[in-house]
């Protein structure tokens, strides 16, 4: 993987449609605009084909660094049917994907101070034929895991499951469209807190602090 950014970033969620593009985008953002450089990669994705080209996440992440789409997600690593990326690729008779392949297509530019790779699905979603979210996890080995998850029923079990399958690696959650007024979002990130001893933020802005 050459030019590794000085720190890396591994995106991870609780499951699909929990807001990781939403929330890696909204951060790198705001990093950006403290002149922090920042960089985002997408090793493969897919999408609903009648989906808009700017709503894609290669193009939402793309937007919030100044980057390319096709820098963020390789062309041929999008798959315009809405499953698993291996499952997509089967789908539209494409070569099966591996994770040694994604690794090796990882680019970066120079002087990246902070390089975010967003995975696909929950950690134990099939991100290639021989690998999921966990497996890249290991094999990138980053200096943080942001594990994005929602903020209201059933999120203290996923978020339990997802921190068991990452193994101790260093993790901090964010509790994504948390609701200050919302009594159970506060329950659960005072159980998250106060029970499990997880580094558990809200915002954002809380986030950037975090990572400045």
């Amino acid at each position: 993987m050459p030019g590794r950014p000085d720190r890396t970033v591994v995106v991870v969620g609780t499951g699909t449609d929990v807001g990781k593009t939403w929330v890696t985008a909204a951060l790198a953002r705001v990093l950006a605009g403290q002149g922090v450089r920042v960089a985002a990669r997408k090793p493969v994705q897919s999408f609903a084909p009648e989906d808009p080209p700017e709503g894609r996440d290669a193009a939402v992440l793309g937007a919030a660094t100044g980057e390319a789409p096709d820098l963020v997600c390789p062309p041929h690593r999008s798959y315009e049917v809405p499953l698993a990326p291996p499952m997509a690729a089967a789908a539209l008779g494409r070569p099966r994907i591996a994770l040694a392949t994604l690794l090796d297509e990882l680019r970066w530019p120079e002087g990246c101070a902070i390089g975010f790779v967003e995975t696909v699905g929950g950690v134990r979603s099939p991100i290639s034929d021989d690998a999921d979210g966990v497996a890249l996890v290991e094999a990138l080995a980053p200096d943080l895991v942001l594990l994005v998850a929602d903020a209201g029923l059933g999120t203290v079990n996923l978020v339990r499951l997802t921190i068991a399958a990452l193994a101790g690696r260093p993790l901090l959650t964010i509790l994504n469209r948390f609701d200050a007024g919302d009594a159970l979002h506060r329950d659960n990130r005072a159980w998250l807190q106060g029970r499990d001893r997880l580094d558990v933020v809200t915002t954002v802005d809380e986030l950037a602090g975090r990572l400045r």
